[in-house]
C-alpha cells in the first residue's frame, strides 16, 4: 500500500513537471499575446503575455499543491489530517488534473484550435464540488481545509455536523454544475455560480446558528 502510495505520488508530480517542459518547448511557437480569459459566452476577454501563457499555469498549479503538501505540517491539528489523508490526496490530484486540462485547452486556443472553455471549466467544477461533497463529512478539524467559519473552528460537534450537512449540499451543487455544463447559454454560467454559493453560504448559516444553539442550551 506504501509502496502504491509513493507511486501515485511520482506520477502526480511527473503530470505537473510534465507541462512545465511542455511549456518551455511550445513558447516559440505561441503567438505576443496568449488568450487567458474567457467570459461567461464563452468569448475571450482577456490576454496575457507569451511567457504567462506557457508557464502561468503551470507554475501557478505547482505553487499551490506545494502549498496543500505544506499546510498539514503546520497546522495546530496536524494529527487530524491522517484521519481523512486519502481523500485529502483525491483531492489533490482532481485539482492538478482540471488545472492542467485547463492548460492544454488554453495552449490549443492560442495555436488556433477552439476547444470549448465553458464545457470543460463547469464540468471540471462540477467535479471537484461533487468529490468534496462525497468526501466532506470525513474531514475532521483543522485550520485550513473544510468548511472553516469561527464556529466550525470553535467547537467539534459544530465542525462535524456542518461538515455532514455541507457534503450532500456540495455533492448536488456538482451535479448540477455538470448538467448545466451542457447548456452554452451565459445564463448557465450565473447559474452555476448561484448554486455554488448557495451551498457555501447555506452550511455557514447553519455552523452560526448550531453554535449559538449548543453554547446557549
Amino acid at each position: 500500500m506504501k509502496g502504491t502510495t509513493i507511486k501515485i505520488h511520482w506520477i502526480l508530480w511527473v503530470i505537473m513537471l510534465g507541462t512545465l517542459v511542455f511549456g518551455m518547448v511550445i513558447y516559440p511557437r505561441l503567438p505576443e499575446q496568449v488568450p487567458i480569459h474567457w467570459n461567461a459566452a464563452g468569448e475571450v476577454d482577456g490576454y496575457g503575455s507569451r511567457f504567462m501563457g506557457a508557464l502561468g499555469l503551470p507554475l501557478m498549479n505547482l505553487g499551490l499543491v506545494l502549498l496543500l503538501k505544506f499546510m498539514p505540517a503546520i497546522d495546530p491539528k496536524r494529527q487530524n489530517y491522517e484521519k481523512f489523508k486519502p481523500f485529502y490526496q483525491i483531492f489533490i490530484w482532481v485539482f492538478v488534473l482540471f488545472m492542467t486540462g485547463l492548460y492544454f485547452l488554453t495552449m490549443a486556443w492560442a495555436l488556433g484550435y477552439r476547444p470549448s472553455i465553458a464545457l470543460f471549466t463547469k464540468l471540471g467544477l462540477g467535479i471537484m464540488f461533487m468529490v468534496l461533497g462525497n468526501y466532506m463529512g470525513k474531514v475532521r478539524p483543522n485550520w485550513f481545509f473544510g468548511i472553516r467559519t469561527p464556529w466550525t473552528i470553535e467547537n467539534e460537534e459544530v465542525w462535524l455536523r456542518t461538515h455532514r450537512l455541507g457534503g450532500p449540499l456540495m455533492f448536488g451543487a456538482g451535479l448540477i454544475t455538470v448538467f448545466l455544463a451542457f447548456f452554452e447559454h451565459p445564463a448557465s454560467f450565473f447559474l452555476v455560480i448561484a448554486v455554488i454559493l448557495l451551498a457555501s453560504l447555506i452550511p455557514t448559516v447553519y455552523s452560526y446558528w448550531l453554535y449559538h444553539r449548543i453554547t446557549h442550551s
